[in-house]
Formats: C-alpha cells, structure tokens, sequence
C-alpha cells in the first residue's frame, strides 16, 4: 500500500470512527480524496509537500470539469479537513489549505409538489391481483412514507422494522451524521404500510432466489421487484412512474417530496421549529438534541398541519 492510501485510510477511519461521519458522507469523501491525490500525481506532488499554489491549481482543474458550485465547494471542504488534520497530526508542518476560498454557493431547492398534486400521486389506481398489484402496494406505503415523514431518500430506502412505532403513531430515524430523531406519521402512511407487509412484502421476499440478496434484505423494510434491498436509484424510478401515471409533469426527484413535506406543514401554519426538527436539520437554529422537544408537542404539530396528518 502507497503512503497515499495509507494516509487516505487513516483518514476516513479518524472520519468514522471520531467525528461519527456517515456512509455517504465517507465516500464523497473517498472519491473526493481520490481524485485530488491523481491531480497531485499528475504535477508530481503529494499531500505531504503540496502548497497553495497546488491547491488552487486542482480547484481551477476541478472546476474546468464542469462540476457544479455544491460539487466544488464540497471540493474545498474536504481539502481543508484532510489538511487540518496532516497539520494536527504533526504529519506535515503547515496547513496550506486554510486560505482557500470557498466558491459561492447559490441554493436551488427542488420543485414542489402543491398538496393537490400530492394527493394526485398519491391516489393512482391500483391494478389487478398479481405482482403489479404487490409492487402497487409496496410503491404506496414508500411515497406515503417520504411524504408523510419528509424523510431523505437514504433514510426511506434502508428503513427496518425496528424503526417503525405504530402504537406512537412515530418513525425513528437515524439520520446524518448518525443522529436519531423522531418523527410522527399519519394514519393514511400507516395503513399502507400495514396492506404492504400483510399482502405484499412476503410475496417479494419470496421472490428472491439468491441467498446474498436474502440476507441483504432480511431487516429492510422496503425491498424490490426481486425480493432484494430497494436503492436510492430504485426509489427514484419508482416516482417517476407514479408521476407518469399520475399526469404529473415537470422535473421532480425524491428530494421533491421531503421539500413538499415541509412546505406543507410551514404553509399550513406549523411551527418552524417543530419542521426542523421533524427534517432533522442540524444548523444554528436546530442544535437541540431531540429529547428537549416534547413528542406530544410534535404529534399536535403534525396532525394539526400535515395534509395527511
């Protein structure tokens, strides 16, 4: 192993394991990572003697690929984690990477869908009794789930039973950056998830003929066509379906629904807090730790607020 991939493993494991970073997070950071040691080998330099000069060189390169400006920022604050870590752990000097600019970041949010196409989506007919009807009731219980719970795509896909508090009438999530957080769902989410496990899940689990996808998908809730763990790109053929089906046109993506659930709520008059902590955002106006919001405080925000509360 080169020097490189030592100090690239080293890394991610103070990222893992010390700074509680999540999967995804991880391998962003690892492709991020990669391609910056290959620009380096191409100047013929390492992490360990780059200068700013360097560094900057590899941001013009980074954004000659067309990156967009998230994709380049996400650049530059990987670049100056990974230096402030050399540097704080003796492994190099100097810290090059702190007078690097970051590039400005213009927000885009996805398009909403307004409570009239939601409920569009939501009420496609179901077909006949074969496997199309059990992919039917498996696609209801997924949208009515990201819509009714806002959650991220990542979050729904590996969703097990053990997140699920019917009696509660709540979902406990583990979301990034490892944080737990609980959120109410309505009755219409529940019903579908319930026709889904009493009349469709078996039927799919039943479908796999693979012992490895067996395992796989043994604690996941929501599985695919073969009875295996359904993925992020999964869910996001399954909405444009739904979409098709319903008429609805326009460029919407899974994030669509999470960003629909909050308008929803914040339109309807809930309190902005209670929607914060319901998406699990951790920026300045949501560092409280859950349990210092009353869960009977949440349920009366939801079911007063929520389209399908």
């Amino acid at each position: 192993m080169s020097e490189t991939s030592r100090l690239l493993r080293r890394y991610l494991d103070h990222c893992r394991f010390e700074r509680g970073l999540a999967g995804n997070t991880l391998s962003a950071y690892e492709h991020d990572l990669l391609r910056y040691f290959e620009a380096l080998e191409l100047q013929g330099l390492g992490p360990l003697e780059v200068d700013i000069r360097g560094l900057e060189r590899y941001l013009v390169w980074v954004s000659e690929l067309g990156l967009s400006v998230r994709s380049q920022s996400r650049a530059v604050s990987v670049l100056r984690g990974f230096h402030a870590w050399l540097a704080a752990e003796n492994l190099r000097g100097s810290d090059p990477a702190r007078l690097l600019e970051t590039p400005r970041l213009i927000r885009t949010l996805p398009r909403t869908l307004s409570a009239a196409e939601m409920i569009r989506l939501l009420e496609v007919p179901a077909p006949g009794p074969d496997l199309k009807r059990w992919l039917w009731l498996r696609d209801q219980a997924l949208l009515e789930t990201a819509y009714g719970a806002g959650l991220r795509v990542s979050e729904l896909c590996t969703l097990g039973f053990q997140n699920l508090l019917p009696e509660e009438g709540l979902l406990r999530i583990l979301g990034k950056g490892a944080k737990e957080r609980v959120v109410p769902l309505g009755s219409p989410a529940w019903d579908a998830l319930r026709d889904y496990q009493e009349l469709a899940r078996p039927g799919l689990v039943a479908r796999s003929r693979s012992a490895e996808r067996s395992r796989g998908a043994a604690w996941r809730l929501f599985l695919n066509h073969l009875g295996g763990p359904l993925t992020r790109m999964g869910f996001w053929k399954i909405l444009q379906k739904r979409l098709a089906q319903a008429g609805l046109t326009g460029e919407f993506h899974p994030h669509s629904l999470r960003h629909s659930f909050a308008t929803h709520l914040l339109e309807g008059g809930a309190s902005l807090r209670a929607v914060q902590e319901m998406l699990g955002h951790t920026d300045i106006a949501t560092t409280q730790i859950y349990t210092h919001v009353d869960r009977e405080f949440l349920r009366t925000q939801y079911r007063a607020y929520h389209p399908r509360g």
